[in-house]
């Protein structure tokens, strides 16, 4: 299990295989399904080709991706925060999603800050994007909180209209 970097609280690394059990949970709560969407992931199989097809493969393609969030008292996992790389943005966006009973204590602000310092850092990344749904109001007063700005663009498909979010990292 090899860290990234640390926090105050928490440790973030690479996904790895051993995390199909906490792929499944994660992505079958309340807030994954109805602010993200069904990836539909139940099973190990299907958890195994969801970290292969998303964040193994971004870790290929572009050095960065989704990372687990752990507790450092346990190295227990809690959530996911990282960068993704979407043909719809002209920039990399932050993403991240915790399990419903670490929400409102301040771990997924941590996590996001270390993240963007990190591959800031890292990758000189010179601006960094967020999308959110317009009812994602705890998402969208975390992504103020770390200094995103409301663009006045947003996508669109069939089902959901998201707000883009920027900032810059120099």
């Amino acid at each position: 299990m090899s860290m990234l970097f640390e926090t105050k609280r928490l440790f973030l690394r690479q996904f790895q295989i051993t995390d199909c059990p906490f792929i499944i949970a994660l992505l079958n709560t309340e807030g994954w399904l109805r602010f993200i969407s069904d990836r539909n992931v139940h099973n190990e199989k299907q958890a195994l080709a969801y970290l292969e097809t998303g964040p193994f493969q971004s870790y290929r393609d572009f050095g960065f991706g989704l990372y687990a969030v752990c507790l450092q008292e346990n190295k227990t996992p809690i959530g996911m925060c990282g960068m993704l790389k979407r043909a719809s943005l002209d920039y990399p966006d932050l993403g991240f999603a915790f399990l419903p009973e670490f929400n409102g204590k301040g771990y997924a602000f941590e996590a996001a800050e270390g993240v963007l310092d990190f591959e800031r850092k890292r990758h000189h990344i010179p601006h960094v994007a967020a999308i959110t749904l317009e009812d994602n109001f705890s998402s969208i007063k975390l992504l103020k909180k770390l200094g995103f700005e409301q663009k006045n663009a947003f996508l669109s498909d069939e089902k959901e209209h998201l707000i883009v979010f920027e900032k810059s990292m120099l």
